[in-house]
C-alpha cells in the first residue's frame, strides 16, 4: 500500500470536527450494540479494512459475539438479530448506498421499530462512519501493528 498524506496532521481542525460528531453520538440514546453494528456493517460495505479491524475489536470488547460479527454480512439470512437491529442494519445499508435511496419500507420499518428520534441518531451514526471510512480509504490508513 502506498504511503499517503496524514489528514489528521495536515488538517487537525477537520479531524477535531469529526471527533465532535463522535462525541455527540456518545451523548445520544443510541445503544452500544446498535452503534457497533452500524460501524462494522458500513465499514464492510465500504471495504474499509482499518475501520473493520478497529470496530470489530471494539464490538467484541463490548460483548458482541464472534458468530454475529461473522454473520453480519448475511444478517438477513439469520435469526441472530432482533427486529430493532434489523431496522438499524437496513438503514445502514441504504444510507451507505445512498444513490439507491432509502426506501419508504425501510424508513417506515425503522421508525416503527425505533421511533423518529432514535432513527435520527442512527442516521447520524451512519453518516459519521461513512465519513471516517472515506477518510481512511482515501489516505490508505494502515492497520495498527
Amino acid at each position: 500500500m502506498d504511503q499517503r498524506l496524514n489528514l489528521e496532521q495536515l488538517e487537525p481542525n477537520a479531524y477535531k470536527a469529526m471527533y465532535g460528531l463522535v462525541k455527540y453520538l456518545g451523548t445520544t440514546q443510541l445503544s452500544t450494540t446498535h452503534h457497533h453494528l452500524v460501524m462494522v456493517r458500513a465499514s464492510q460495505l465500504n471495504g474499509c479494512a482499518f475501520c473493520i479491524d478497529m470496530h470489530t475489536r471494539e464490538a467484541r470488547a463490548h460483548g458482541e459475539t464472534e458468530q454475529r460479527l461473522y454473520l453480519l454480512d448475511a444478517w438477513r439470512e439469520t435469526t441472530l438479530f432482533t427486529p430493532e437491529e434489523q431496522a438499524v442494519l437496513a438503514m445502514t445499508e441504504e444510507v451507505t448506498f445512498i444513490s439507491k435511496h432509502v426506501s419508504a419500507a425501510t424508513y417506515q420499518q425503522a421508525v416503527a421499530a425505533l421511533g423518529e428520534q432514535y432513527v435520527a441518531q442512527v442516521i447520524m451514526a451512519i453518516v459519521a462512519i461513512n465519513a471516517w471510512n472515506r477518510i481512511s480509504i482515501a489516505t490508505n490508513k494502515p492497520l495498527p501493528a
